[in-house]
């Protein structure tokens, strides 16, 4: 899962710090419905099959009321076949359902996969690639008309669309029937023909293998098995969308039709969304969901300083007021001392990385110096992270709690906080290779991200290297950071567990068939036969034995290739205020809990 979407400036480092997750693994067997799961540590790893609705709303909960929520940022889009950012994921889930969903359980202060729209977590066929959803009776969209398993089908064939609807989650390409040649419902045979990398066989239109309806079930084929449908089966990709609404698809975001308890009052794209009860919406249809509050009130690109100020004074609408940022040094500081039940932490399940190119940085030992020239403290510290809180040393790949985590140190020693100029010069001095040059991003109009730059310029240049940073902004970064053919040579992002194994990391990042595609997926070109060979082998395992296989793959893939430096797990500190309830932390997001959140009476 990719993280919040940076598109201005206020505190955009620092506001995009997000930790590690924690939790362990299960689920169903082939051929049965999945058995609830009681999993621990805040990594959503936990099922309940049997879940219903209604969700109790809490007794301190008043009636009404708007919330407002702030923010330095804003989504880059809010279609459902594209939210695929930890922030407009939870904006979402407000307005629109899936098959499934995660819930909070105070219990064990962790997520819970839950059914959605499905009637269960789905049932498996023995062979694993054949998957069966059910949708419950009553379910309707904001007009009153009846959600049907045409509509589910039709936005799954959606997504395939990635031509028109771009930067949306990609698993559906690799693991469902004909993904590799579906191209979508919208394609003509003549737009077809002009697509990169155009083969014969290629279709389009609503004759799609892959998915299939029978009355109120929807049935989905794959290619190879994909035991974690379930959880992939939580995302806006698999709402349901009338193919007679959305008669033009790249305005479809605009005004989406909600099956949730909120649906659009109105929308300026990256400025305010406000939402209003969907009086459509059901809740003895929902075991996740309440609609305690009459709207949502929405303000992006906002000022964070002045809106943590504001929050902490506690007065007037701040009383019901959020920010999903994560909480200024100095503000994080003051909320712990004076308003500690107006600050919600939490985990993500998150890490940060340089992302080396391999193409251009092929010798591993210059790979291995960037770990030790790397300076993590004096990089945090200037970058505006709450090191122990926003920022964690990172040692696996995985973040701590991923289900089959596999602890180890690579290179030997390398604690993911150490910077050693020494060891860096002296692998560069054995590979030939003194003074190379490092070509990694820095946004202008961000203040963290140039004090950030000028720790890591000075930490390379004492460990040997050459550095050469590219300036970019805000509202150019992703751009640069998604073309192959940027001057960097390092691109530095992070990835969040899309569910809770490596699963939804090395397939999504790492799939050496990824290589070449629009957007950089894999953003370190990374393709090797037999890492490719070890992902495909793992993807056949049942359940119970895949988890083990990634931690190890982990370990495998970077101690024989090393194709990214971990830079730190992340970690949430939210604030809110006094009357605003039902706020914990989505650790499958590092997100506020927005579907169970009140106003206190």
């Amino acid at each position: 899962m990719r993280l919040k979407k940076t598109v201005v400036a206020a505190s955009a480092v620092a506001a995009l710090a997000l930790v590690a997750a924690c939790g362990g693994g299960g689920g169903g067997s082939a051929g049965n419905t999945q058995q609830s799961y009681k999993g621990g540590g805040g990594a959503g790893a936990g099922k309940n099959a049997t879940a219903q609705g209604p969700a109790a709303v809490p007794s301190d909960a008043a009636s009404g009321g708007t919330m407002d929520v702030v923010t330095w940022a804003a989504p880059g889009t809010l279609d459902p076949t594209r939210t695929y950012y930890t922030d407009s994921g939870e904006i979402m889930n407000l307005v629109t359902r899936a098959l499934t969903q995660y819930v909070y359980d105070p219990k064990s202060d962790d997520m819970v996969l839950e059914p959605d729209m499905a009637t269960d977590l789905g049932q498996v066929s023995k062979d694993g690639l054949t998957w069966t959803f059910t949708l419950k009776d009553g379910l309707k969209y904001e007009d009153g008309s009846p959600v049907k398993a045409e509509d589910v089908a039709y936005a799954i064939k959606r997504s395939f669309a990635i031509d028109t609807l771009p930067d949306g989650p990609t698993y559906q390409l690799t693991f469902f029937k004909d993904g590799d040649l579906y191209k979508g419902p919208f394609a003509s045979a003549a737009q077809l023909k002009k697509m990169k990398g155009y083969k014969s066989d290629w279709y389009s239109g609503d004759d799609y293998k892959g998915v299939e309806t029978d009355g109120n079930k929807i049935t989905i084929h794959l290619a190879k098995p994909f035991p974690d449908l379930d959880y992939y089966a939580s995302f806006p990709v698999f709402t349901a969308i009338p193919q007679s609404k959305d008669t033009d698809p790249t305005s479809y975001e605009q005004h989406p039709l909600a099956t949730g308890p909120y649906k659009f009052a109105d929308y300026k794209p990256g400025a305010e969304l406000k939402l209003v009860k969907n009086d459509q919406w059901d809740p003895n249809t929902d075991p996740g969901r309440i609609q305690s509050v009459d709207g949502w009130d929405f303000k992006f690109s906002q000022n964070q300083a002045k809106d943590e100020n504001a929050i902490l004074g506690d007065k007037g609408n701040a009383q019901t007021t959020v920010s999903y940022d994560n909480a200024l040094a100095q503000n994080y500081k003051r909320a712990s001392t004076q308003a500690p039940d107006q600050l919600t932490q939490g985990t993500s399940p998150c890490t940060y990385f340089w992302y080396i190119d391999m193409k251009k940085i092929t010798d591993k030992r210059v790979r291995e110096a960037l770990s030790w020239a790397y300076p993590y403290q004096d990089a945090w510290k200037a970058s505006g992270y709450i090191i122990g809180v926003t920022r964690q040393p990172g040692t696996s790949l995985l973040p701590p709690g991923t289900a089959g985590r596999v602890e180890y140190q690579y290179p030997e020693g390398q604690d993911g906080q150490t910077t050693d100029p020494a060891k860096s010069k002296a692998l560069l001095k054995e590979a030939g290779a003194l003074g190379f040059k490092i070509k990694f991003s820095y946004k202008t109009d961000v203040p963290e991200s140039v004090s950030g730059k000028d720790a890591i310029v000075k930490g390379l240049k004492a460990g040997g290297f050459d550095p050469q940073p590219v300036a970019s902004t805000s509202a150019k970064e992703r751009e640069l950071q998604s073309d192959n053919n940027a001057p960097l040579n390092i691109r530095s992002s992070g990835w969040c567990s899309d569910w809770p194994t490596g699963g939804s990391w090395f397939p999504a990042i790492f799939d050496g068939a990824l290589v070449g595609q629009a957007g950089m997926p894999n953003k370190s070109n990374f393709k090797e036969a037999d890492a490719d060979k070890k992902q495909s082998e793992i993807l056949h395992m049942t359940p119970d034995k895949s988890a083990a296989a990634w931690g190890e793959f982990d370990k495998w893939m970077q101690t024989t290739y090393m194709p990214v430096v971990n830079v730190g797990y992340a970690g949430v500190a939210m604030l809110h205020g006094s009357k605003v309830g039902g706020m914990y932390n989505d650790s499958t997001k590092g997100m506020p809990t927005f579907s169970t959140m009140y106003i206190k009476k």
